[in-house]
């Protein structure tokens, strides 16, 4: 059963066949891959799935160089025909940002970016909240994410795919003690989600990530407090699957990476023509009733 509701009645804690990135109809072959947060946990996993996928470039961004170094080794020793770049790169500093990007598309476009780099900032209820560090966490959320999000429009492919790897706590209240996590991840959301307006070729996601027991975790309890754990693989291979054509029925929508594919694919006209799994205000405005906003963007 699963601890959530679900939109699928199969809920998965580990990575299954359909996900796999050894299937073919999944192929990232030739493709440039670029990775926030990118040296341990979902990050390091996540560029490793590329890798078995077939992609011939992926750089690494994370702010610590030693993890960074080791997943880029880790990567080359199973498959030395991909290049790997890597960047020790704070993502909410706009110049290292820029230089990262720039350094690794000098030659090509990218084609995927997963932007996994965040902070967890201080818990605890509202009430009692150190203000100046909650603010500094949102900031500091909202500044990587719009550094990140011009820099790939810069460097953007025609049709690239960015994976936001967001939080459930972006739209689900479950305790009082992750507020600003919660607040900057929400502003996260729409933050991504404005580029679809503006740049209708590419096609963006965000996650659930499942809960994985990676650093961020163990600041917030770790699995064992939540008794809930879900294996890295499962949203590692998840954006493979996000990044290949069967997704792109999903555009624009909030996932769970527990969610099964097959059972979302089953539904994929429903989902498509209407606002679900979307953050929306009560399903309003209904995407399927022609409508759309009448004023300019550009006044």
């Amino acid at each position: 059963m699963a601890p959530f509701p679900s939109p699928t009645s199969t809920w998965h804690s580990e990575s299954y066949p359909s996900i796999s990135p050894t299937r073919p109809e999944l192929s990232a072959k030739g493709k440039t891959v670029l990775v926030t947060g990118g040296g341990t946990g979902i990050g390091a996993e996540t560029a490793m799935s590329f890798a078995v996928a077939g992609a011939s470039r992926i750089a690494l961004l994370g702010r610590r160089e030693q993890p960074l170094l080791a997943t880029k080794a880790s990567i080359q020793e199973k498959f030395p025909e991909v290049e790997v770049y890597v960047a020790s790169t704070d993502v909410s500093d706009r110049s290292q940002v820029d230089i990262a990007f720039s350094a690794f598309a000098s030659h090509k476009n990218i084609d995927v970016l997963v932007s996994g780099a965040a902070v967890a900032g201080p818990l605890g209820p509202v009430k009692g909240v150190d203000s100046e560090r909650f603010l500094e966490a949102v900031q500091k959320n909202i500044r990587g994410s719009l550094f990140v999000a011009q820099a790939f429009l810069r460097h953007a492919s025609q049709d690239a795919v960015a994976i936001d790897i967001n939080s459930s706590a972006a739209h689900v209240n479950v305790t009082d003690g992750f507020a600003a996590y919660s607040v900057s991840k929400l502003a996260v959301y729409r933050l991504w989600d404005t580029l679809v307006f503006g740049n209708p070729n590419l096609s963006i996601f965000h996650i659930q990530p499942g809960i994985v027991d990676t650093d961020m975790n163990r600041e917030a309890g770790g699995v064992k407090a939540i008794g809930i754990e879900d294996h890295v693989s499962l949203p590692a291979n998840f954006c493979v699957w996000l990044a290949s054509p069967e997704a792109q029925f999903l555009k624009s929508k909030f996932l769970w990476a527990n969610w099964d594919v097959d059972e979302l694919k089953a539904k994929a006209g429903e989902i498509e023509a209407s606002s679900q799994l979307s953050i929306c205000l009560g399903g309003w405005p209904f995407q399927d009733a022609d409508w759309s906003p009448t004023w300019n963007s550009d006044a």
